[in-house]
């Protein structure tokens, strides 16, 4: 059982010098960052820099090598169920004829033993139903999800990850594999719910453009180091190059875009 929501906690994440690590190795360390009820947070670095391994550590999976990691109050604990969470990989079978409703109500059913009554079935299918239409999914519900493209699955995860009413939605890159179009219908599409049920969003991108529109603040991983706030705070030349240690670039283009530039070449003198 989830315990009695505290609404004087308004935090939903708090971290004070947080550090994470396996057994004698520190991945990044010293983090002090929150993350608000309804906020919208993007989770930025290379790749192995340990964007994953902050996921791990909200869902209780693993623990603190230091500092102090408060989740709704508490200590982080696994199977958390105010904790909705899609992974970077997930494994469609390409001879399963599951459909996207059933896929979706098998994340309320996983949590029950037994048999299911008809009626009970009738109810948990409703549910996927308007969870899935939440996310503008209705025309997949009775398609198989071996037959959706990427962009269709992402709704379908999404509707899963949703369906148990989260307060906190963790998105492991959610754009991956999908073309720059796509990638801003979901952002957006992720963003209108997240606001309009005050679900706190963290999603980790590569990109921080597709983010620009609606995140209000990030969280930045480079070089064993965590720096938090808003993105014309953080994603600076000045700011990129302390986090990294090495010479960064950053610039924008006419439309806000940005660019950043040396970001592999200090990845590589890290290592």
């Amino acid at each position: 059982m989830p315990k009695p929501l505290d609404d004087s906690i308004t935090d939903v994440v708090a971290a004070k010098k947080l550090a994470a690590g396996f057994g004698d190795k520190t991945v990044w360390g010293s983090a002090d960052f929150s993350i608000a009820r309804g906020e919208f947070i993007g989770l930025l670095g290379s790749n192995g820099a340990g964007k994953t391994t902050l996921f791990r550590l909200i869902l209780g999976l693993a623990r603190p090598s230091h500092g102090t990691l408060k989740v709704f109050g508490s200590d982080a604990e696994r199977g958390n169920s105010r904790i909705g969470y899609v992974p970077q990989r997930r494994i469609v079978d390409g001879e399963s004829k599951i459909q996207s409703v059933e896929y979706v109500r098998l994340a309320i059913a996983g949590n029950r033993w037994g048999f299911s009554l008809a009626s009970q079935v009738r109810r948990e299918r409703q549910a996927a139903l308007d969870v899935l239409a939440t996310v503008d999914a209705t025309s997949l519900a009775y398609r198989p999800l071996r037959e959706l493209s990427g962009g269709e699955l992402q709704r379908v995860f999404l509707a899963q990850a949703l369906v148990g009413k989260p307060e906190l939605l963790l998105l492991d890159e959610p754009l991956a594999n999908l073309d720059i179009r796509r990638g801003t219908q979901l952002i957006r599409l992720i963003h209108t719910v997240a606001k309009s049920q005050n679900i706190a969003v963290l999603l980790i991108a590569h990109d921080i453009n597709p983010l620009l529109p609606v995140v209000d603040r990030i969280i930045y991983i480079a070089n064993g180091k965590v720096a938090s706030g808003k993105p014309e705070q953080i994603v600076t030349s000045q700011q990129l190059s302390e986090l990294y240690g090495a010479p960064i670039e950053v610039l924008h283009d006419s439309k806000g875009r940005i660019a950043v530039l040396g970001v592999e070449e200090a990845v590589h003198h890290d290592a």
